[in-house]
């Protein structure tokens, strides 16, 4: 027992706080990503969605929605992309 206690190497028990702050930043970064790219991902879905029932019930009118929807997928895919290179 008093062989373990004396291997126990106290720079690391005194650094462990600032580890542990460290590991759960990483953590938060992580799912920071994970949300953003979740959300954008519904987000396109979504006005994919929108695109085709309204072509669906105004077929002349598939080049105009065509255009909005692709501005709507670009908007929405920024949202991934500010959420995986801020941090």
């Amino acid at each position: 027992m008093l062989e373990i206690i004396n291997s126990i190497d106290l720079a690391s028990i005194a650094t462990l706080p600032t580890q542990i702050a460290e590991v759960s930043g990483d953590i938060g970064k992580g799912l920071t990503a994970a949300f953003g790219c979740a959300a954008a991902a519904i987000g396109v879905g979504m006005v994919g969605t929108k695109a085709v029932e309204a072509v669906g019930r105004n077929p002349g009118a598939s080049g105009k929605v065509l255009v909005q929807s692709i501005l709507g997928m670009a908007l929405a895919e920024a949202v991934a992309f500010y959420s995986l290179f801020l941090y």
